[in-house]
């Protein structure tokens, strides 16, 4: 069936519907802010990470869908990415590992595919112009119709969606990595005795960072948004674990009140949105990129080490360092590409976050140490305690 994407500034781009847009008698279209996405693999963890709830993602790599998908490689219980945009949506999956084809996934998911269409230009435009509200719809719908329907969606400037992607209540987590030459499912067990118990907040986590936390020998306990730092307190902590998310950091203020109630009293690790909740907390300003970082190839320089780690980022806001002078933080991460802040560690207390994602699903690897850090810190943590 011949789609539409229509960009609230008036841009048509023209492709085939597939997912839930071909879904029979009841094709269902998708709203929301388009991003693009520069990775080769991984496209079922962009589907299934939360951080992508209200964006529409449009894939740089040229055919999607050609290894099928499977349970196991999803970082949610299920997609929310509203829609997707692709060059080619292949037919067919060629891996062992595959147990639905892609097509098939995403019609039984509810979410809206174009395919077909050239990607290379919508890239080159939201570089441009930067990211733009965008419907994907069919062409019987209308152009000017789809239009009117972006314009009118709302901005994602202002927007808390970290309280609608968090889990209801918590939960216990034991499950660590997969063993990658094996077919695997939900119970892989972790590999390291649990030393540690990790207090995870839920911003829109993924599974992969529990697992990771898992297998360097964490006891995690996953934990709403918005549980007050009392509470997590009295779980009796020995580090708290602040996760990605979707959406602006500056609306979720109860965050930012819990977090600076916490500075000092536990050890603190924060990722992507829990990056920038924590620079929040400490005093600093956030702001929104002209269109984002998304992708598993971003370098980013360490500043202790002058080494590249090559890194996996997904996030539409950033921290501003001149915001920080006074929070008594060292600036430790810089993103190559455009001088982004990228990671900051408190000179005397026990926290420190960074902008991407170090637990690498699907990859790459350069920034697992981290969690050997936030290990590492919450044993000295423990000793000082008892010590006084």
């Amino acid at each position: 069936m011949e789609a539409i994407l229509a960009l609230e500034d008036g841009r048509i781009f023209h492709g085939i519907g597939f997912g839930a847009l071909s879904g029979g008698a009841s094709p269902r279209s998708a709203a929301g802010e388009v991003v693009f996405n520069t990775s080769l693999t991984g496209y079922q963890e962009i589907f299934t990470d939360p951080s992508y709830a209200g964006q529409i993602v449009c894939l740089t790599n040229p055919e999607i869908g050609n290894y099928g998908t499977n349970l196991s490689d999803e970082e949610a219980a299920r997609p929310y990415i509203e829609g997707l945009v692709v060059r080619e949506f292949s037919p067919v999956a060629s891996n062992w590992r595959s147990e639905e084809l892609c097509q098939g996934y995403l019609e039984r998911q509810g979410i809206a595919v174009i395919s077909e269409l050239d990607t290379r230009a919508l890239v080159r435009h939201l570089r441009q112009h930067g990211v733009k509200r965008g419907v994907i719809g069919l062409a019987s719908d209308g152009a000017e119709a789809l239009i009117a329907r972006a314009r009118a969606i709302p901005r994602m400037d202002g927007l808390d969606l970290a309280c609608k992607v968090t889990t209801a209540k918590s939960y216990d987590w034991a499950q660590g990595l997969h063993p990658l030459d094996q077919s695997f499912g939900e119970d892989a067990p972790a590999k390291a005795e649990s030393r540690f118990h990790v207090i995870a907040y839920d911003f829109g986590i993924k599974r992969n960072i529990l697992r990771q936390l898992t297998d360097k020998g964490c006891r995690v306990t996953v934990v709403p948004a918005k549980t007050s730092a009392e509470d997590v307190l009295a779980l009796r902590p020995d580090g708290v674990f602040l996760s990605n998310g979707p959406g602006d950091p500056e609306p979720c203020t109860y965050a930012h009140d819990n977090l600076r109630r916490l500075a000092g009293r536990t050890p603190l690790f924060g990722i992507c949105l829990g990056h920038q909740l924590l620079g929040l907390a400490l005093g600093g300003k956030t702001y929104k990129l002209k269109f984002g970082h998304h992708g598993g190839n971003h370098p980013v320089r360490n500043e202790s080490n002058g080494k590249i780690e090559i890194t996996a980022h997904n996030h539409n806001f950033a921290v501003d360092p001149d915001s920080l002078k006074n929070a008594e933080v060292d600036l430790t991460h810089w993103d190559l590409n455009d001088q982004t802040l990228e990671g900051m560690r408190h000179r005397t207390l026990p926290l420190f976050s960074v902008q991407y994602h170090p637990e690498a699903a699907p990859g790459p690897h350069d920034s697992h140490y981290l969690f050997d850090d936030f290990v590492r810190m919450m044993g000295d943590w423990k000793k000082n305690a008892k010590k006084n």
